[in-house]
């Protein structure tokens, strides 16, 4: 499970990683709660538009934040990103420190930090490959998503409870903190040790190579349809978080926290389970997908506060599952000189549609209440389970064969079962 924690480099930078992510969260959850509850009144659409503005970018600079991932060096790239994201953090925290922040400052600051995080998550993303073999990049991968919500255990609770006794200020003071761990661990690795990338080349067609790449690949486009739906209609937590905890159970900032630090205990166990796994499977990305949706129907008809937490174990557990093993898919699959670019598609897919769909949640949720906010987020995920579903009897010309007592898909060819794994002749010919 934690095999490439054996390696030096991967070591310090998952130490570095795990205390900038604990920050972020932090930011992201007193963020959330002044925007709903100081700045607005209890107004979801203005927190959809916040997520809309620092997600948005991913999409919009798509076409060169990947090729800048493959063209220039990965590990000065993100000890660049790392100091913006610490000044805009310590900027934010000043203004509400002093009184004078207004919903326009979070919108523009949120555009601003989305900006910088549109350059540095393909980067990120593909820098894993840099600091471990090729055989344990599943496996760090997964680390990954592990120490991304591990921190959500800790920093929406820590926020929320700071958010009460200091003030908002003060969490995002410390976030902008928290990123001098990452630029220290940067600093730390052993660069001989590092299996730089081949760098792009310059010159024409480099930006439309990621699209065609991808385009050719059948796996990957129905791995990005999937996460397309999930991510712009289903993991609108902090949404869902925070009204059920103001307006549906009249709860403050230490609830809404605890709720975010519930959905990541299943993240987390989710992610570990996926870490001790030799390769990702495309049918649990399927699988997964259709739970997730499940599970959000359970949610959504919680009576209490404490039930409906306990609910967003299993959501969190779903998700991460899903989103762990479509990363993993993605990055070893596809071919080192491309990874920058592939990454920055699938993030742009994944996170890209959040302007669209978040608003939208927020409106549901103004018009139609919480409920029926979650209700839609899980039809999403059973949309895309579908479509993953469609797409496996029909590439794979599946059919439904009984054996005793269960059914299988087989293929129709032969009565051998299939391994619905990664398509692994399909990414060789790409």
């Amino acid at each position: 499970m934690f095999r490439s924690l054996a390696g030096f480099n991967y070591r310090i930078w998952f130490a570095g990683a795990l205390v900038s992510n604990i920050g972020t969260w932090m930011q992201r959850t007193a963020q959330d709660w002044i925007v709903l509850t100081e700045l607005t009144d209890n107004d979801a659409v203005a927190v959809g538009i916040v997520m809309a503005l620092q997600l948005g970018p991913q999409l919009l600079l798509v076409p060169w934040s990947g090729l800048i991932a493959d063209r220039f060096d990965r590990r000065k790239l993100l000890m660049g990103t790392q100091v913006v994201m610490a000044l805009l953090g310590l900027g934010l925290g000043v203004i509400v420190l002093l009184g004078v922040a207004e919903l326009w400052h979070v919108y523009a600051f949120a555009l601003a930090l989305g900006v910088v995080s549109a350059i540095d998550a393909p980067a990120r993303q593909a820098f894993v490959s840099e600091l471990v073999s090729e055989k344990n990049l599943p496996n760090a991968v997964s680390l990954n998503s592990a120490s991304f919500n591990g921190a959500r255990l800790v920093g929406p609770a820590a926020a929320g409870i700071l958010t009460v006794v200091v003030g908002a200020g003060w969490v995002f003071i410390i976030n902008a903190l928290t990123f001098v761990a990452t630029l220290v661990a940067m600093m730390l690795l052993r660069r001989d040790e590092l299996r730089t990338a081949p760098r792009a080349p310059r010159g024409p067609g480099q930006l439309r190579a990621g699209i065609s790449y991808v385009k050719r690949r059948a796996d990957l486009l129905v791995v990005f349809a999937i996460v397309f739906l999930v991510g712009t209609f289903g993991l609108n937590f902090p949404i869902f978080a925070a009204t059920m905890a103001k307006v549906e159970f009249n709860h403050g900032a230490g609830e809404f926290g605890l709720l975010s630090s519930m959905i990541a205990i299943g993240s987390v166990t989710g992610a570990l389970l996926a870490a001790r796994r030799e390769r990702p499977r495309l049918r649990i990305v399927f699988v997964s997908a259709g739970a997730f949706g499940l599970s959000c129907f359970v949610a959504a008809a919680m009576p209490t506060y404490e039930s409906f937490a306990i609910a967003l174990v299993l959501v969190g557990f779903t998700s991460i599952t899903l989103l762990t093993t479509a990363n993993g898919t993605v990055q070893t699959t596809t071919k080192p000189i491309m990874r920058g670019r592939v990454m920055a598609l699938y993030l742009a897919i994944f996170l890209g549609g959040t302007p669209i769909g978040a608003p939208v949640i927020g409106w549901v949720a103004n018009e139609f209440g919480p409920r029926f906010a979650i209700v839609v987020g899980g039809t999403s995920g059973i949309i895309a389970g579908l479509i993953g579903l469609v797409w496996m009897i029909v590439s794979h010309k599946l059919r439904l064969r009984r054996r005793g007592y269960r059914l299988r898909l087989v293929h129709d060819r032969s009565t051998r079962e299939l391994d619905l794994a990664t398509d692994e002749s399909i990414a060789r010919r790409a």
